[in-house]
């Protein structure tokens, strides 16, 4: 009876303490503002699979979502607990009440622009005069990019442009193969997939737009106050799973493979869709250094580079009241996140072998 006794005892003990292991786990729902989950997310799945954010106390449930005017308006729901949207839709929405912050800089460099077929006569923005524009949905900051720029370059965006949905990657290169659409507005791994899909792509120059932040973490500031480790944790996993990808690439998309298995290409032997995942990964890797747009670490919301964003879309009409940076970020969380032992996070990255 008292070894039956004592089994029970231990039983419920192993139970208590699988359930407090579990409590102690959060889940973050992230909303990823592209319809399709690409090799971009590496970080994401690297930090995942390596643990780091389980160890943390997170658990990262990447939500898909058309663009980053959604990612913006589900956070200020709560229905998301943070996103990886553009600066646009939270300039836009911020005077209207919407109490949210971008906490960690992700694409430090911009990923927009305006791109057209290697073949086109487009030369310049003011070429697009009477041209489709083609975007990934009327969600995406590829719209509001596409307005500001051709607002800069004496165009009216109302009626000299026109702007309507390609889709994302072999759909975007059909259209564009068909002349369906004249040019595209849209970002980095888009471009990067269109040319993996068939499409010889050329960027239009538009340097004034180089330094501009583009997607970042956003939470509520009421989030950051109440679930500070929460934010922290997805933000320092993020970081880290940065640091890996850049350092061994491909054992980043076979990482990701495994984590988010929907990544992988069907109808692509190994070899071709390991080379299209790591073109679109590397297309995005050039955009995460921190370097390139004078910040200091990882995450770095660079003040200078958000108010001359928020000044040039206030003077194409974008954004309709002055707002300073200091209304839309925050890098109270920056030395927290960034506590962490790159070097380490390189040497494990370059080491580690994918099965």
């Amino acid at each position: 009876m008292q070894r039956s006794i004592a089994w029970a005892a231990l039983a419920l003990t192993l139970v208590a303490a699988a359930s407090s292991a579990t409590a102690q786990v959060q889940t973050v729902r992230v909303g990823w503002c592209a319809k399709t989950i690409s090799s971009a997310a590496a970080p994401f799945a690297i930090a995942t699979k390596l643990g780091w954010f389980e160890k943390d106390g997170v658990k990262v449930d990447l939500v898909p979502l058309p663009g980053s005017t959604d990612c913006v308006k589900l956070v200020a729901t709560k229905e998301l607990q943070a996103s990886l949207p553009s600066v646009e839709p939270l300039a836009i929405i911020r005077p209207q009440g919407v109490k949210a912050k971008f906490f960690y800089t992700a694409y430090q460099a911009n990923i927009y622009g305006i791109a057209v077929p290697e073949s086109s006569t487009v030369k310049s923005i003011t070429d697009l005069k009477g041209k489709k524009i083609g975007v990934t949905s009327m969600a995406s900051a590829g719209v509001i990019v596409a307005r500001a720029l051709a607002k800069q370059a004496g165009l009216n965006p109302d009626s000299d442009i026109s702007i309507i949905v390609a889709g994302e990657s072999a759909q975007t290169a059909a259209l564009l193969g068909s002349k369906q659409v004249d040019a595209l507005s849209q970002f980095d791994t888009q471009y990067a997939l269109a040319g993996n899909a068939g499409a010889k792509l050329r960027l239009l120059d538009h340097p004034e737009i180089k330094k501009f932040p583009s997607n970042g973490f956003v939470a509520l500031e009421d989030y950051l106050k109440t679930n500070r480790k929460e934010a922290v944790a997805l933000a320092r996993g993020y970081a880290r799973g940065t640091v890996f990808a850049l350092a061994n690439p491909e054992a980043a998309i076979r990482i990701l493979w495994e984590v988010y298995p929907q990544t992988r290409a069907t109808g692509k032997d190994e070899a071709t869709a390991l080379r299209d995942d790591l073109i679109t990964l590397q297309a995005r890797a050039r955009n995460w250094g921190y370097e390139q747009v004078d910040g200091k670490r990882w995450g770095d919301n660079v003040e200078a580079n958000y108010q001359a964003y928020l000044t040039w879309l206030l003077e194409q009409g974008i954004i309709k009241t002055k707002t300073d940076t200091t209304d839309i970020i925050t890098n109270a969380l920056l030395d927290d996140v960034n506590a962490f032992d790159e070097k380490a996070v390189i040497a494990e990255a370059k080491a580690y072998k994918a099965k």
